[in-house]
């Protein structure tokens, strides 16, 4: 349940349903893995026809032009590394992959909203270390009071994260299709089992 709301998180336009193209930075990793860097196959050929990838893996299904055909691009390779951010953005987004989409309070799994932990009537400010994911029913809970007045606890305390950190996250979360081309690219800097 927990990955299917997360991909539900993320949006899927049309032309990445059909053949979409796994992105990697100029050092063979995701530039992000969730969600998964993917581009629709014509945006993969267009970069490809002005060099600005090298694709290393092809589906079997072609594309044609009056005078050329060409296989469409499984995976590809920026030219030029794109420095990731150290610190991510705080959206509402990030803050729940952070919480790995459970709530803070409870544990409970699926629809999150987000609840200041000092409450902004109180001086709580909106930032990482004082927002949260939490369920409807946690946040009605405890409404606009700290945590001691409302008797509740977190699970753990909130804290920004790095972008490493969320990356880490988000191979927690793998997409609903992972073509096998792709397999090679992924988690590659995972530990191998003996």
């Amino acid at each position: 349940m927990t990955v299917a709301f997360a991909s539900s998180f993320v949006r899927s336009p049309a032309s990445l349903r059909d053949h979409p193209a796994l992105v990697l930075n100029a050092d063979y990793r995701p530039l992000s893995y969730f969600p998964l860097s993917l581009w629709p196959w014509q945006e993969a050929v267009k970069a490809s026809f002005l060099d600005r990838v090298v694709i290393v893996a092809e589906y079997d299904a072609t594309v044609r032009s009056p005078s050329t055909e060409i296989r469409l691009p499984s995976v590809v390779v920026l030219r030029d590394y794109v420095k990731p951010a150290a610190w991510p953005a705080f959206t509402r987004f990030n803050l729940f992959l952070r919480d790995e989409f459970t709530c803070q309070y409870c544990g409970a799994k699926g629809e999150m909203t987000f609840d200041h932990v000092l409450p902004r009537s109180k001086g709580g400010r909106t930032t990482w270390e004082n927002v949260v994911a939490a369920c409807g029913k946690c946040n009605l809970k405890k409404g606009d009071m700290t945590l001691s007045r409302a008797g509740m606890r977190l699970a753990r305390r909130p804290v920004q994260p790095s972008s490493a950190q969320l990356q880490a996250v988000g191979r927690k979360f793998p997409p609903n299709h992972l073509h096998r081309s792709w397999m090679d690219y992924l988690y590659w800097d995972a530990e191998l089992d003996a």
